[in-house]
């Protein structure tokens, strides 16, 4: 045996160990898909009722924060949380973007490993091997794709939801903003009227 066969040996055995871990991240993906799916048709739900219960949280957390605090500080507090608030968003979002790139990734090798066994299959003349590593290679390909679609279109969702959350965060914040810096000079007329009488 060549130093090429013995290669090809070696790719043909690393490749059957990779078979298992791949056909198991699939099936992971799709128990992820489906609680993100769950939870996606939840918080739509909950929305087209008017209940957005991240953002009230997150206006709760502004308010807070603008009775606690006054004076020069208060907008950096402010901006803090708003960011952090995205942040939060945002890291939710990596997650099913993540599913985007991976779903077809393991799709394609969950195609191509058994692809090669149904070829040797074919070589040798077994029918019924073949027939069975091209049914999984082509339910490997259909799954990662359709993991992939799914999670694209929830990120694609949940991305303009983060978007219009933001957008509402910041002019709750600028609200704030705006009255507690009138509230002093309020006070200030207050007092010069005050002191005129």
């Amino acid at each position: 045996m060549t130093a090429v066969d013995q290669l090809r040996e070696l790719f043909h055995f690393v490749a059957g160990l990779l078979v298992w871990p791949v056909l198991l991240g699939l099936l992971g993906l799709i128990a992820a898909m489906l609680v993100a799916l769950g939870a996606f048709a939840r918080e739509a739900w909950q929305r087209r009722r008017g209940c957005r219960p991240l953002l009230d949280r997150a206006r709760e957390g502004l308010d807070r924060i603008a009775a606690a605090g006054s004076g020069d500080g208060l907008d950096i507090q402010l901006e803090e949380h708003l960011q952090t608030t995205e942040r939060e968003g945002w890291r939710k979002l990596g997650r099913l973007r993540l599913a985007v790139r991976v779903g077809p990734s393991l799709g394609l090798m969950g195609t191509l490993i058994p692809m090669a066994d149904a070829l040797q299959g074919l070589a040798d003349g077994n029918l019924p091997a073949l027939a069975s590593n091209m049914v999984t290679a082509f339910a490997a390909t259909v799954i990662g794709l359709t993991v992939s679609v799914i999670a694209y279109l929830i990120a694609a969702a949940r991305e303009s939801w983060v978007r219009a959350d933001s957008q509402a965060l910041a002019f709750h914040a600028e609200r704030l903003l705006r009255q507690t810096s009138s509230v002093p000079s309020a006070d200030k007329a207050s007092d010069k009227v005050g002191a005129r009488r």
